[in-house]
């Protein structure tokens, strides 16, 4: 219920985005005509992009989209690195532009080079219908790249990058992020450390009206492993105080009491697997299991995998806390234990990441784009952002405007690059003076 009210005082406090248009300066003006003017470059851009299959594990492709994009990036001044991963990793790594400068907030842009379509996917290459076009990965999220790339190109065409600090990291690995994260995701967190506000580029989800939003939370990423102990013996002495009640009934107990007692706001707790018997297997590289067991026996064996997801990290300890105490009440005749590993960290909705919201409504609307409302915490899966936001004020959701990500026929409204090219310009011209 804390986390119900913060969020409602949250809107209150201005998260609506009921920002009221002002003038954009002579210089603003300028940017927004630059971005325009470039538009067309800006889909054949993306249209290059979306052309190169780039599956996570499609290593290759996801470096020759980078080189694609690196080669921007070199054209606007930025000094570029590719940041390889270890070997063992097996991922491709990442590409990171920089430029360093003394005026403003220094910030840190967020976009990942990788899909969820692998190399042996159907290719659905670009295609134009009217205002939309499809292609992999065009909205998730190398339509969010671009929109990074004009707003830069933009602002480097009026002089406008000159002095400042801004920090670009597009991963290769976000639709399966390599491990260990400590590793995969170490060079983020030191470019946040060194940030003042990081925008990152997942899609733009619209609201109930059709407007777009802003996610200034996103709920983590947990992983939880429940190991069930029981006594093998004949069923007919089930319940009993010799044979006790068995691996699968003290699993049944444990799952339902997490689905009676833990139940509230912005908190899910997903079993995904459950595998029990007398002899059980399960292979954590390829989420496989196998069981025997016959109705006449008694299993003595049972496990569950799944996933937990919360909002802040307060809410992560105190659900964790109650899980253990469920599985500590054993039914006779068994035990239990449960591990958790840590994925993608909340992102908690701050009044830091409120007031960047505010900022980037107010450019929206300036821009005769209309203002933007927040988009509530629960309705984003995890996302790269996540690693930034405990160290910096944060906002996501900033890029293209589509459908069916993750499915194909995936598409955008092409409309959504200018838009969002707009949109970040004049953001990042008035963080950055």
């Amino acid at each position: 219920m804390r986390l119900t009210r913060l969020f409602v005082s949250l809107l209150a406090a201005g998260l609506m985005g009921s920002a009221a248009a002002q003038t954009l300066t002579p210089e603003e003006e300028r940017i927004v005509a630059s971005v325009k003017a470039n538009s067309g470059k800006a889909l054949e851009l993306l249209e290059k992009s979306v052309n190169i299959n780039s599956g996570t594990m499609n290593h290759a492709g996801v470096r020759e989209v980078g080189q694609l994009f690196r080669a921007e990036f070199d054209k606007l001044g930025f000094k570029t690195q590719w940041i390889d991963m270890p070997r063992e990793m097996q991922r491709a790594g990442h590409l990171v532009a920089t430029r360093e400068g003394k005026q403003g907030k220094r910030v840190l842009l967020i976009g990942h080079l990788d899909t969820v379509f692998e190399a042996d996917s159907p290719m659905q290459k670009w295609e134009r219908v009217g205002d939309r076009a499809r292609g992999q990965g065009v909205n998730d999220m190398k339509g969010g790249d671009v929109i990074i790339i004009e707003a830069l190109r933009a602002l480097h065409a009026s002089g406008a990058l000159e002095n400042t600090s801004i920090s670009v990291i597009f991963t290769g690995d976000e639709e399966n992020a390599g491990e260990p994260k400590e590793i995969s995701r170490r060079d983020m967190v030191e470019m946040a450390k060194r940030s003042d506000v990081a925008l990152a580029y997942e899609a733009t989800m619209l609201d109930a009206q059709g407007k777009a939003t802003g996610t200034i939370g996103r709920r983590s990423s947990t992983s939880w492993l429940l190991d069930v102990k029981g006594m093998q013996g004949h069923s007919s002495g089930i319940f009993s105080n010799n044979a006790g009640y068995g691996a699968v009934y003290e699993a049944a107990r444990i799952l339902d009491a997490f689905r009676q007692q833990l139940q509230e706001p912005n908190l899910t707790f997903n079993p995904g697997v459950i595998v029990g018997g007398t002899e059980i297997g399960y292979d954590d590289t390829t989420a496989k299991g196998s069981a025997f067991g016959k109705t006449n026996v008694i299993a003595n064996a049972t496990r569950v995998t799944g996933d937990l997801r919360f909002l802040t990290p307060e809410q992560g300890e105190q659900a964790r806390a109650r899980m253990r105490a469920i599985v500590a009440q054993s039914l006779p005749g068994t035990s239990a234990a449960i591990k958790f590993h840590d994925g993608y960290p909340p992102m908690a909705p701050t009044p830091g990441n409120l007031k960047v919201l505010e900022l980037y409504s107010q450019a929206s609307a300036d821009a005769g784009l209309g203002p933007i409302a927040a988009l509530a915490p629960g309705l984003r899966g995890a996302g790269d952002i996540q690693f930034a936001a405990p160290y910096v004020d944060s906002l996501d959701g900033l890029g293209a405007i589509g459908r069916g990500s993750h499915a194909p026929g995936e598409d955008l409204d092409i409309r959504s690059i200018e838009q969002g090219a707009i949109r970040t310009a004049i953001l990042l011209h008035r963080l950055t003076r």
